[in-house]
């Protein structure tokens, strides 16, 4: 888990066009997420609701303009593009039973800045992900980690920073190896994040991890080896429709840094430099997440920290999980080239024998 949270510390609608008929017959139009009601999204209100199944943009002509710099969204063509995508869905993997709406579509596009090709890659690999690690992601809806949220493990902080990022909130330190496992950990990370991406403005701003590594010591650091490890940095990097745009590490302990050692050769550059190490320095950490968005227990303005207000909002989403990840494997009858498999199913040998000689070297700097 320790390693785990370095990586991040991570209505079914198709619209009328030439092609809707294909559409109309596609084994996904039974996967329909239910709209939440308006007693629930009242109930959350400082967090936005999903999108209507109809599409219609929800962002402001801020975000419009920002989309089109930083992610290549064109307005005039963004259903044109969508299109585009679901047409190579249709033709090149046919039997996929995924999502084609243009709400669900528009994640991929804009997470590869509406390159077509890298963008079904990453449906791909999103689809790919969820049948090489059944155990995280089998019967996945929020009753079943609700023992990871009661504890406090994670939250999402009310107020997004001044570039309208929202903060997942971690603290691995609250999480005993034998309490229960691991990957339920994953799990709840994992439902937050689908929650997270639902509204267009996180799709187009990205979010910010910040992780407090108070309390964790050498049970929880020395659990997960690299292959783990591997598996979470594929989907997070290459598997899901996200942008972290920066993660933020206090109060870590010295055997931080040999931890992340493991994890560093599987990371992108761009997401390597991403990282910022604040020690026990509450400035420093200010510095990168003003005190206006932080909770008081860090020197900030936002009023005590509230673990709870997430933690009720995924479980008032229960059947909307439901539906979106306890149906029958999406993968089920298609077949992939090598070049589209899951790239974490597998952890070479030199992976391990790199972690168990870096373990001892833990022990002796904790």
């Amino acid at each position: 888990m320790f390693s785990f949270l370095q990586v991040l510390p991570l209505c079914l609608f198709v619209s009328a066009s030439p092609s809707q008929s294909m559409a109309d017959q596609h084994e996904s139009v039974s996967l329909c997420p239910p709209q939440a009601d308006h007693a629930t999204a009242a109930g959350h209100s400082w967090f936005p609701g999903p999108p209507p199944p109809m599409y219609s943009c929800t962002l402001t002509p801020e975000l419009v303009a920002k989309a089109r710099e930083e992610l290549q969204e064109k307005p005039e063509w963004r259903l044109r593009d969508v299109q585009a995508l679901r047409d190579m869905i249709l033709k090149e993997h046919p039997n996929l039973r995924t999502r084609l709406d243009d709400a669900f579509l528009l994640r991929f596009l804009r997470a590869r800045k509406f390159d077509y090709d890298r963008a079904l890659q990453l449906l791909l690999n999103y689809h790919t992900g969820r049948k090489a690690w059944p155990e995280v992601f089998q019967d996945l809806k929020p009753s079943t980690v609700k023992h990871v949220l009661d504890l406090g493990f994670l939250t999402i902080l009310p107020r997004p920073d001044p570039n309208g990022r929202y903060i997942l909130f971690l603290q691995p330190g609250k999480w005993r190896p034998n309490d229960y496992p691991f990957v339920d950990n994953v799990r709840a990370i994992y439902l937050t994040l689908e929650k997270l991406i639902q509204p267009e403005e996180t799709q187009v701003n990205g979010i910010v991890i910040l992780a407090d590594y108070t309390g964790v010591g050498m049970s929880q650091a020395s659990n997960p080896g690299p292959s783990l490890a591997k598996k979470v940095v594929s989907i997070l990097q290459d598997g899901f429709p996200i942008r972290i745009k920066a993660v933020n590490i206090i109060n870590e302990p010295r055997i931080f840094k040999g931890i992340f050692a493991i994890i560093k050769p599987f990371l992108k550059e761009k997401m390597a430099e991403r990282y910022v190490l604040h020690g026990s320095d509450l400035r420093s950490l200010q510095r990168n997440i003003p005190p206006s968005v932080l909770p008081e227990d860090y020197g900030g303005t936002a009023g005590r920290l509230d673990m709870s207000a997430w933690s009720r909002l995924l479980l008032d989403c229960e059947e909307e999980f439901i539906v979106e990840f306890c149906q029958p494997d999406p993968l089920e009858g298609v077949v992939l080239p090598d070049s589209m498999l899951f790239e974490g199913g597998q952890a070479g040998g030199k992976d391990e024998d790199a972690f168990r000689g870096l373990r001892s070297q833990l022990y002796y700097c904790y």
